[in-house]
């Protein structure tokens, strides 16, 4: 036995399995096994022995670089972590775009691949022209230009934003074969910073008969979603910054509502108005667009929440594992009613699951990422995650799923959304070749 093969075995074999199929304690990122055991596994891991003279100057180490720009973009090397773009000619119809969450880390999405939905492309506002009206069953309707939300004590917070329709592609009685971007492309985290709307509507008055508001955009559409009262007086607030700066156009600027926790369509962009109202509107996007089709032909009347969920990142389609060794699995948790509480991984289709390690203290109703070390023996493998949230909630098995929701006969494109909320348990089914594929499990 030759000197690396005897030490991968000493190193694998003091690694912790805790799951089937080669799933490893989350401890073991700490461990020196670890190090070794990825060193022994490939070749291509290993740091290759150099000294200083074996330095190279390369071209770019020798000549005066190129000048700082007034806003910095990315490298063009890094061009492959861009959205895709269901709409590029903006054409009269939704628009959608898609953040490429199997390319980032951490748990922040850049303001330039948040993902978008526009109804009729993005508007162009002037902010000192826009005013947002609060009226209805109020003592005083009252208006703000942004310059004077501006002067309101702002909050920050860290939160999710998912269209109700993202995942829909998983109602397919098939698997469809698509990445990350394609599937769950439709959901980003952002620190959002702006004005509570409780504090807003304590300077309107409310009267005793309101129940519920309805919130409209500026766009040419004049989006409009009901939203129960409740939920202004809890965390909803007036949105004027994304990550640190202005809002995005197609994010909503100069303005836009953010509900942490509920679904993307409602937290209404290029807000203009919320009228306080005894009753929901049943607007054409709740009654019409975003409803939830069931089995029996019935509808929920109203699906405002997003439930807990996750899915794994790395390694899913469109990777390949090049050889048998060790690898980091690790993905996205969150739920529209709280905390991540645990993230459990298993790596031969649920038979089996191992607590993965959760990165830094989860926040309420934003992104949490979860890793856990997996040493892939080379032969077939089914990947999952289940996330539960701080309430208990837990995603469900994609069987119990379509039986209480349904699935679709046919899916006529990626593009379409038949149907919405999708949370259950997704699967990355991993081929003896390395191959990775979308399966039901």
């Amino acid at each position: 036995m030759g000197m690396r093969e005897e030490l991968q075995k000493k190193a694998v074999s003091r690694l912790v399995p805790v799951a089937g199929n080669g799933l490893l304690h989350r401890r073991e990122f700490l461990n020196r096994a670890l190090t070794f055991a990825t060193a022994a596994t490939a070749s291509s891991l290993v740091p290759t022995r150099a000294s200083a003279e074996a330095l190279t100057e390369p071209k770019w180490s020798l000549v005066n670089g190129g000048p700082i720009p007034p806003y910095q973009t990315p490298s063009k090397y890094a061009s492959n972590v861009v959205r895709t773009l269901a709409n590029p000619y903006n054409l009269p119809k939704v628009s959608q775009s898609r953040t490429p969450l199997h390319l980032l880390e951490g748990t922040f999405t850049p303001n330039g691949v948040h993902f978008t939905i526009v109804h009729a492309g993005i508007p162009d506002i002037d902010p000192a022209q826009h005013r947002f009206v609060i009226h209805g069953l109020v003592r005083q309707a009252l208006e703000w230009r942004v310059e004077d939300l501006l002067r309101y004590p702002l909050v920050s917070r860290l939160a999710f934003i998912e269209c109700g329709g993202n995942s829909a592609p998983m109602f397919s009685p098939t698997p469809i074969q698509a990445n990350v971007q394609a599937l769950h492309g439709l959901v980003s985290c952002a620190e959002w910073t702006g004005v509570p709307l409780s504090i807003l509507l304590e300077e309107t008055g409310i009267d005793p008969r309101a129940k519920w508001f309805i919130a409209e955009g500026a766009d040419a559409p004049h989006l409009a979603r009901s939203v129960p009262l409740w939920k202004a007086h809890d965390d909803a607030f007036i949105a004027l910054y994304q990550n640190g700066e202005p809002l995005m156009p197609g994010n909503g600027y100069p303005m836009r509502l953010v509900l942490p926790g509920f679904e993307g369509n409602m937290q209404v962009k290029y807000l203009r108005r919320i009228k306080l109202v005894d009753e929901p509107m049943m607007s054409y996007y709740e009654a019409q667009v975003y409803t939830e089709p069931l089995p029996n032909g019935k509808a929920y009347q109203f699906y405002f929440i997003n439930e807990v969920k996750s899915f794994i990142t790395y390694p899913s389609y469109g990777f390949k594992l090049p050889f048998p060794g060790l690898y980091q699995i690790s993905g996205l948790a969150y739920s529209g009613y709280g905390r991540i509480r645990r993230v459990e991984i298993s790596a031969d289709g649920g038979k089996s699951w191992a607590k993965a390690a959760l990165d830094g203290v989860p926040r309420s109703k934003a992104f949490t990422r979860f890793r856990i070390p997996w040493h892939w023996n080379g032969g077939p493998a089914i990947l999952q995650s289940k996330a539960v949230d701080e309430f208990g909630n837990e995603q469900p098995t994609r069987a119990r799923f379509v039986a209480q929701r349904g699935e679709l006969a046919t899916v006529p494109s990626l593009m379409a959304f038949p149907n919405h909320h999708f949370n259950a348990v997704m699967s990355w089914g991993i081929s003896p070749k390395g191959e990775i594929a979308n399966v039901y499990a």
